[in-house]
């Protein structure tokens, strides 16, 4: 997407081959999202590059411990061979590739001392303002997520190579690497970008945010149910992870993508041009379903491999012990009531922004809305809502509202009600109420999660007799800066903080 330094580029080449690498902390499971900087790697090294690929172990802890210390060797591991198979699916010859851990060699004497130096020179503001956008950003940012940037911009000199790649959301490090390896008489690097593509929910693909991901090893069946959620709406091309994933990887691994359907619906079409596909989509010649389906086959032939490379006990063994499913608390005494099976943390909650799509009176209650409300599925959801004394139809019509989107649907008045808006309430009386405001910008089924509480996976299901949400829901409330909060942390989606419009001090329901 972007070069900086392209002269220094052109310059070099003319000389000699180009030396680069490329960069990952061993943090959460690596993604289908991995592919798009694969498939570049695989074009370096066609054109005759010297490609070093680091597995950043120290990076990992340093950002805000994503990898805790114990995990950390397991992890790298986990990453190496999950990479390495990654590069075989799509046919990347591993032999001219080097593999390195950061470990290797930032622990040395030297490398130290360059971080000491360093830090002598790079002001805080330059520190956080460089790993903004990668270093788990906190109200009270730990040291180590302020020596990152640092660590990543010595990487280029300690591996001797002339340019660094990664994703654009990286430019702000590049930038800073460029600013500061000069001050320790190191060479300016250059940098090459590659885009960020879109999660299925819209926003970034990422490791923390479940739905927005497949995993590398995710099963068939996941990989099915995972994109039959993901966002894709007719004729929408803006924040569409399912489009992006066949321009940045499909397409450029076999130069053509072909739409599989039926031939009551037109029969199979090869394109041999993303635009093409693009325009058909937009036009609505391309059914979001042919799509899902088509991406669903092309997506498992490329995991097909890594699934059964890992489908050994040695693989499997290594896989659970470097990402260890939360322990589940052990039965009580027979006799005694069983325990809760899991600690009760927000991150169980599957909550999303949604679009209100339309808003009808219910036909049976007077102070009941029926709203359609899109949330990334394939199909809206019906949501009953008793909002008609406190908010106008034509308010809440073509609105984001945050939604509660796994708790058992009930019937409401003979209408099934399949999730819950949540809004702010006043204290006091009369009792006033507020849908709460996602972030301007935010896409349907975008994910609200709370700080702090940004991995582990929703419940499919809240069980009501085991009241999850009621026991959350008694920590929530309504800043004094009308932010939602659960026990003084914020709830955010990727585009900031979600809020009210005035009910301070409020409750939420």
């Amino acid at each position: 997407q972007e070069v900086l330094g392209e002269d220094k580029l052109m310059a070099i080449l003319k000389e000699r081959e180009l030396k680069i690498y490329w960069g990952t902390a061993t943090t959460g499971k690596p993604h289908v999202a991995y592919f798009v900087p694969m498939s570049k790697i695989a074009d370096f090294l066609k054109a005759g590059c010297e490609v070093t690929i680091l597995f950043a172990d120290l990076h990992a802890y340093l950002d805000n411990m994503k990898a805790p210390w114990e995990l950390l060797e397991l992890r790298t591991r986990y990453y190496e061979h999950v990479i390495k198979a990654m590069l075989e699916s799509i046919g990347v010859p591993l032999e001219k590739l080097k593999f390195v851990r950061g470990t290797d060699y930032q622990l040395s004497k030297e490398y130290t001392l360059d971080v000491y130096r360093l830090s002598s020179v790079v002001t805080q503001h330059d520190a956080k303002k460089a790993g903004a956008e990668v270093v788990k950003q906190v109200e009270h940012p730990l040291l180590s997520g302020l020596l990152y940037p640092g660590l990543q911009a010595l990487d280029e000199e300690y591996l001797k190579v002339d340019a660094q790649f990664g994703g654009v959301d990286q430019r702000k490090i590049f930038t800073f690497a460029e600013k500061y390896l000069p001050s320790l008489g190191y060479a300016k690097r250059v940098h090459l970008m590659n885009p960020m593509v879109p999660g299925l929910t819209g926003s970034k693909m990422s490791s923390s945010e479940e739905d927005s991901k497949i995993d590398l090893l995710d099963r068939k069946e996941d990989v099915k149910k995972k994109l039959k959620k993901a966002f894709c709406e007719p004729g929408n091309v803006e924040n569409n992870g399912v489009l992006s994933f066949i321009k940045h990887v499909l397409f450029p691994l076999k130069s053509e993508f072909v739409i599989l359907r039926e031939e009551k619906w037109g029969g199979n079409k090869t394109y041999t041009a993303y635009e093409a596909l693009e325009k058909d989509f937009a036009e609505q010649v391309v059914h979001p379903g042919d799509l899902k389906n088509s991406v669903e086959v092309a997506l498992n032939k490329l995991l097909d491999p890594i699934r059964e490379k890992f489908n050994c006990p040695e693989l499997k063994k290594l896989s659970s012990a470097a990402y260890p499913t939360p322990s589940k608390a052990k039965p009580a005494e027979k006799g005694t009531k069983n325990s809760e099976p899991e600690d009760v943390v927000p991150s169980r909650l599957d909550i999303r922004v949604g679009k209100v799509i339309s808003v009808e009176k219910h036909p049976d209650a007077d102070s009941l809305y029926v709203e359609r409300i899109d949330v990334g599925e394939a199909e809206p959801r019906t949501v009953v809502s008793g909002l008609v004394h406190f908010v106008p139809k034509e308010q809440l019509q073509d609105r984001l509202v945050v939604l509660l989107c796994n708790l058992k649907p009930q019937k409401m008045r003979g209408v099934e009600s399949q999730g819950m808006v949540l809004c702010a309430s006043s204290v006091g009386e009369p009792r006033q109420v507020e849908p709460l405001d996602p972030p301007a910008g935010c896409c349907a089924g975008e994910r609200v999660y709370v700080e702090g509480y940004e991995g582990g996976e929703p419940d499919e299901e809240l069980k009501p007799k085991k009241k999850v949400f009621e026991k959350l829901q008694a920590d929530f409330h309504i800043s004094e800066d009308c932010v939602a909060q659960w026990k003084q942390r914020n709830f955010l989606t990727k585009l900031g903080t979600v809020s009210c419009k005035s009910l301070k001090g409020g409750t939420i329901s």
